[in-house]
C-alpha cells in the first residue's frame, strides 16, 4: 500500500481551490487582508516490544486555518471539513472574532513584494509502503536483531516504525497561493542492558524523506546495542572545569538555543542574551553557518515559509559575525526591520566543520568530557545561563576511558558559543541544523 503521488497532487490542487474560495469569501465580507494555510498528513505508526505488537495506528489529520484582518484587528478560525459550507462558516467565524479584538498596529500579512514567485521542486516527497505488515516487519526485525547481538541486552523498550506523506498549502490576499508535497519515514529502537546490578538504557533512530535513506533495521539495531552497552559500568567524576565535546547528535541542541536567541519573538520581548548583537562577533572568526533552504531532499528544506515568503540561501553567521536575525513579519514590524522568511522555523543550516572525526577531536581535547546525552531544561535564553544534567564518557590522553553518569554541566551560552574550539566532520543529517561534534574550550562539571 504505497500512496499515489498523482493522487496526492490532485488532492492538493483541490485543497488549493478550497483555500482560494476561503480567500474570496473573506474579501466579500469586507476583510482588508486574509491568509489560509493547511498541512495534511496521512500515514502509519507501529510499535513492538519483545516480539509482540504494541501499537498499530493509521492516522490522517489536517485542518484549514484562516486568519482574517479588518484593518489591524485580527480573527482566526479553523475547520477540518473542507466542504464549501464549512469553509464559509469558518471564514464568518474569523470575521466575527476580528470585529471584537483590539487593534494591533503590528498585525498583518507579510510584505507582498517578498512573496515567493517560484516554487522549486525540492525532492521532498517519496511515498513508501504504509501497510501494517511492512511497518511491523521493519520494527520486529530491528528489535529481534538487537536482542540477539549481546547477552548483556536484557530487555527492550521497543522498536517503532512510521511513514507519513502529505502536503502544505498556503494562500493569502496578496495573490499568493501554492503548495508542496512532503514525506517522512523513521525507524527507532530502545534497549536496556545490564551489568551486575546496574542497568542502562539507550536508543538509536533513523529518519529520512526517502525510505531508501533510512538505515536498515540491522543498522539501527547495532547502533542501539553499541550505544546501550557502552553506558554500562558508568562512574561519577569529581567536580572540575574541563574541555567538553558535544557529540554530533546532541550538538544540534547547542545551536538550537542559538536559534531561540536570535529569533524575533525573543528579541522584541528583550528576552535574549543576543539582543543588539546583529553585526557583532558571536562565534569564533573561523566559523560560518549557512542556511540552505533549497537543499534537495533535506528534512528542513522548504520553498517558502509559513507566511508565503521566499526562502533564500544566506549566511546566518559569517566568520563569526551575526549577519541576520530570524524574523516573521510580526516580529520584523516590532523591531522596525524586514522579515527574513523564518515563520515556522529554520530551513537546513549547514555548520562549517573541519576535517577531524570524533576520535581526532578527542585527541585534540586531551582530557575532558564527551557528552552523549543531555537532560533537563536548565537553559535561560534571557541571560544565557546553561545548566543541564548530562551523561557521556571521560576522556584522558585523547582516549575514551569509561562512561560517566549523574553529572551536571554548566556555563553561559554566550561564552560557550564564542569559545568553540573545533567542529568535527561527523555530520548528523537527522536534524534541521547539520553539525558535527563540537569541542568547547571549557565548562564546569558538577559531579561527586
Amino acid at each position: 500500500m504505497i500512496p499515489d503521488v498523482k493522487q496526492l497532487s490532485s488532492e492538493m490542487q483541490e485543497v488549493e481551490q478550497s483555500v482560494a474560495q476561503a480567500l474570496a469569501y473573506a474579501k466579500e465580507l469586507g476583510a482588508s487582508a486574509v491568509e489560509c494555510a493547511l498541512s495534511r498528513s496521512r500515514g502509519i505508526n507501529v510499535g513492538t516490544r519483545l516480539g509482540e505488537v504494541e501499537t498499530v495506528e493509521f492516522n490522517q489529520d489536517g485542518a484549514l486555518g484562516i486568519t482574517l484582518f479588518r484593518g489591524q484587528q485580527k480573527g482566526s478560525a479553523s475547520t477540518t471539513d473542507l466542504t464549501a459550507a464549512a469553509i464559509r462558516a469558518a471564514v464568518e467565524k474569523a470575521n466575527s472574532i476580528a470585529q471584537f479584538t483590539s487593534p494591533d498596529p503590528y498585525a498583518g500579512l507579510a510584505p507582498a513584494e517578498l512573496m515567493a514567485t517560484a516554487i522549486p521542486d525540492l525532492d521532498l516527497c517519496h511515498p513508501a509502503d504504509q501497510s501494517a505488515e511492512f511497518a511491523l516487519e521493519q520494527a520486529l526485525r530491528c528489535e529481534q536483531h538487537a536482542l540477539q547481538l549481546d547477552k548483556r541486552i536484557v530487555n527492550s523498550d521497543g522498536a517503532g516504525y512510521s511513514s507519513h506523506v502529505g502536503y502544505r498549502v498556503y494562500g493569502n490576499s496578496h495573490g499568493f497561493l501554492a503548495g508542496y508535497l512532503q514525506s517522512r519515514h523513521s525507524l527507532s529502537c530502545s534497549l536496556i542492558a545490564q551489568s551486575g546490578e546496574q542497568m542502562q538504557r539507550d536508543y538509536s533512530y533513523s529518519v529520512a524523506r526517502h525510505r531508501g535513506g533510512l538505515w536498515t533495521p540491522e543498522q539501527v539495531a547495532e547502533d542501539a546495542v553499541n550505544a546501550t552497552i557502552a553506558r554500562l559500568d558508568g562512574r561519577k567524576i569529581a567536580t572540575a572545569k574541563v574541555p567538553v565535546i558535544f557529540r554530533a547528535d546532541v550538538a544540534n541542541s547547542l545551536f538550537g538555543h542559538f536559534v531561540a536567541a536570535i529569533s524575533g519573538g525573543s528579541l522584541y520581548r528583550k528576552s535574549s542574551f543576543l539582543a543588539d548583537h546583529l553585526g557583532k562577533q558571536v562565534l569564533p572568526n573561523w566559523l560560518t553557518i549557512t542556511e540552505q533552504p533549497h537543499l534537495r531532499g533535506a528534512l528542513a528544506s522548504s520553498p517558502f515559509d509559513h507566511e508565503g515568503l521566499a526562502t533564500v540561501e544566506r549566511d546566518i553567521v559569517a566568520n563569526g559575525v551575526l549577519e541576520t536575525y530570524l524574523l516573521t513579519s510580526y516580529s520584523a514590524r516590532k523591531l522596525g526591520m524586514q522579515p527574513t522568511g523564518h515563520a515556522g522555523g529554520i530551513h537546513t543550516w549547514q555548520v562549517q566543520h573541519g576535517e577531524q572525526d570524533l576520535a581526532a577531536l578527542c585527541k585534540q581535547m586531551g582530557t575532558g568530557l564527551l557528552v552523549t546525552e543531555l537532560m533537563g531544561q536548565g537553559v535561560n535564553i534571557v541571560n544565557g545561563d546553561y545548566s543541564r544534567g548530562a551523561a557521556g564518557f571521560w576522556v584522558e590522553h585523547g582516549e575514551v576511558q569509561y562512561p560517566v553518569e549523574e553529572i551536571t554541566i554548566a556555563g553561559n551560552l554566550k561564552d560557550m558559543l564564542a569559545n568553540i574550539v573545533a567542529i568535527g566532520n561527523d555530520i548528523d543529517l537527522r536534524h534541521g541544523v547539520r553539525t558535527g561534534s563540537v569541542l568547547l574550550e571549557q565548562m564546569r562539571i558538577a559531579g561527586m
